[in-house]
């Protein structure tokens, strides 16, 4: 009985665990660059922009929290609409056929004070793959306009064309295609 009344009070008298707790993505302030080298001559850029999903932030244990965003793959901009174009077609995306590209967290693995290494799968024109994007949060705290705490989070990869059915033209167009990310979230209403 007195280890149960024991056992008990610890319990109660226990700090309460902090849990994750949801951010939603800032469709405006979300985006993700790309880019890749095209016969060796030039280096070409892209973006993604207006990611939408939730970030379930742990501030307490951070490799307790997740990730989960998509984008219309037709959110895709280079700057020339022939390339766009292109990229939508079935040498690249065929965003005809797969029209989202979707990322989901799968482990967290915490490097630093404000770094981790976020592993997680992509969908990306019809093939999902695991990757690992090597994150910084930026900064927590209250946004001074939308008055909630707010979470802002930079990271880069590198991505094989060719693991997602794209790697038409390589290796004259690279197959390496470099990515850096940039999102915000804000705490959702209850």
């Amino acid at each position: 009985m007195f280890r149960t009344t024991l056992a008990a009070a610890l319990l109660l008298a226990a700090p309460a665990v902090a849990e994750s707790e949801t951010y939603e993505v800032d469709a405006s302030h979300a985006q993700t660059l790309f880019s890749y080298t095209h016969l060796g001559f030039s280096t070409t850029f892209g973006m993604f922009s207006g990611w939408e999903g939730t970030i379930e932030f742990d501030a307490d244990a951070p490799e307790n929290s997740s990730v989960e965003v998509s984008i219309p793959a037709t959110a895709m901009f280079t700057g020339w609409e022939q390339r766009d174009a292109h990229f939508s077609s079935p040498d690249f995306l065929d965003v005809a056929e797969n029209d989202m590209v979707r990322f989901v967290s799968t482990g967290i693995e915490v490097t630093g004070e404000d770094t981790a290494l976020i592993t997680g799968d992509l969908t990306l024109g019809g093939v999902t793959n695991e990757i690992v994007l090597d994150a910084k949060l930026n900064q927590t705290g209250n946004h001074p306009q939308m008055q909630k705490p707010w979470i802002g989070f930079d990271a880069t990869t590198t991505l094989l064309r060719s693991d997602f059915d794209a790697g038409a033209f390589a290796p004259f167009v690279s197959d390496e295609v470099e990515v850096t990310i940039s999102i915000e979230a804000g705490k959702a209403d209850a």
